[in-house]
């Protein structure tokens, strides 16, 4: 019924004889439907259907390229992860928008995945806001919906989740859905805050109630699965997880949720197969590639794990996680100059403040000057950590193993005596704490007296 056009990989029809400048007229709207990006639309769509992925991501790029109205392409572009960062970025510099449509290029710049550095993001977020002044300056009405518009507050709580800031997307997705309790994205953004958050009780009641509502839907089944999969019943959870996965084939939080599950209790063939289909489906999608990279890494195969880490990085080159992974395959294969470059790469991808979330990386990056002998630095970075977080026994033990390699017995003491306080039983704390007792003691006789050190710590 559509006919048998064909459209190259740039996204243009090479048969456009057909429909190319008709519209249809539609009653009480300010514009015409472009017939040749409807078709476009609704070839994407059968190709979809018909699970030709490939080629419906090419027929949506041509309904937009056609008409940059056809929200609805993009959409399903972003939803269903066709395109890489950089595919997405391309495509929407490609596209002809009116003189009068300048605050939707803007509006389709915050759609976009938001890995990008922090003051790239907000300036979108601002440009969008000045454009909407000038678009329309005589309507206040449409700056104030713009402002409180639903879709606009949930990339904003996206973009929250994205960097880390998981009780402001929480709070952001709780407001918009007492506003619009039907909004499925700001559903999913919610679902995944909570989960980061521990809130169990909400996941509960989230899951019940969408359950209810839309049994038929695979976001339903999702959210029960991250309910057990947060209070760690991960059999239950993984249940969930697949038959969302059943319901909707192309839902990539289940699919990545259905992998997590099994990953927790380390079964990692499963894990692996999951993060494969995951990866073949959502070419746009690192995380798949990401958490394959990471099962790698948890059986030692390093070589394979960065080959992996590399690949997401090409996928998205702007995801400050990914350098942290690289870094840490690069320090596990004790190649500890490029470890520390690309744990400072990664903390500069991050927005600042610092949220407790980067702590390890920080931490990571300490571990790595101490290998390299740089302890003014390594010092720095552990109390670096332990303003962001008190209670790691991992920062504790580093800072009083560096004291301890630079003869500061004192303060290596009173660390090692910290680091012990959170686990009384930690082996290597408590031998080097005997150590450096010892070495102070014999400090304080023979000042000449060698230093016995541990030459291995993780």
């Amino acid at each position: 019924m559509l006919g048998d056009a064909k459209v190259n990989e740039h996204g243009y029809v090479l048969d456009n004889k057909d429909h190319s400048g008709m519209y249809l007229d539609k009653d009480c709207e300010d514009r015409e439907i472009n017939i040749a990006a409807a078709t476009c639309f609704l070839r994407g769509k059968a190709y979809e259907a018909l699970e030709n992925r490939t080629q419906a991501r090419l027929w949506y790029k041509a309904a937009i390229k056609a008409d940059p109205l056809c929200y609805e392409a993009l959409e399903c572009l972003i939803e269903s992860h066709m395109l890489t960062c950089d595919e997405e970025s391309s495509l929407l510099s490609s596209l002809q928008f009116g003189p009068e449509d300048g605050w939707l290029s803007s509006f389709y710049a915050c759609l976009i995945k938001k890995y990008d550095k922090e003051n790239i993001i907000e300036e979108r977020f601002k440009e969008l806001e000045r454009e909407s002044c000038n678009s329309k300056s005589s309507d206040p009405s449409f700056i104030r919906t713009l402002e409180t518009n639903t879709d606009l507050l949930a990339c904003k709580a996206e973009y929250y989740h994205q960097c880390g800031e998981y009780q402001k997307c929480f709070e952001l997705t709780s407001v918009l859905l007492e506003k619009d309790p039907f909004h499925l994205k700001s559903t999913l953004v919610h679902l995944a805050a909570a989960m980061e958050l521990g809130h169990s009780n909400e996941l509960y009641l989230m899951a019940c109630n969408l359950v209810k509502d839309y049994p038929q839907k695979a976001l339903s089944w999702f959210a029960v699965g991250c309910y057990y999969y947060c209070i760690k019943k991960y059999d239950q959870s993984r249940r969930f997880f697949s038959k969302a996965t059943t319901l909707d084939g192309t839902f990539a939080p289940a699919w990545i949720g259905y992998g997590n599950a099994y990953a927790a209790q380390e079964e990692g063939d499963q894990a692996m197969s999951a993060y494969r289909t995951g990866a073949r489906l959502f070419p746009g999608c690192h995380l798949p590639t990401l958490y394959i990279g990471m099962e790698y890494m948890r059986t030692h195969s390093f070589k394979l794990a960065e080959q992996f880490f590399v690949q997401a990085k090409t996928i998205c080159p702007s995801d400050p996680l990914v350098y942290n992974e690289l870094g840490v395959v690069a320090y596990d294969m004790k190649e500890y100059n490029k470890a520390a470059w690309w744990f400072e790469k990664t903390l500069a991808c991050v927005p600042s403040p610092l949220s407790e979330m980067w702590e390890p990386t920080v931490v990571n990056l300490a571990h790595s000057y101490r290998k390299l002998k740089v302890y003014r630095e390594a010092i720095a970075y552990y109390e670096k950590a332990l303003a962001l977080s008190t209670r790691s026994l991992s920062t504790y033990a580093g800072l009083a193993y560096t004291y301890h390699l630079q003869d500061h017995f004192t303060a290596a003491i009173t660390y090692y005596h910290k680091a012990l306080w959170l686990k009384p039983d930690d082996q290597f704390c408590t031998e080097m704490l005997s150590i450096a007792l010892m070495d102070e003691c014999q400090n304080g006789m023979d000042p000449k007296a060698d230093l016995r050190r541990s030459e291995v710590f993780v």
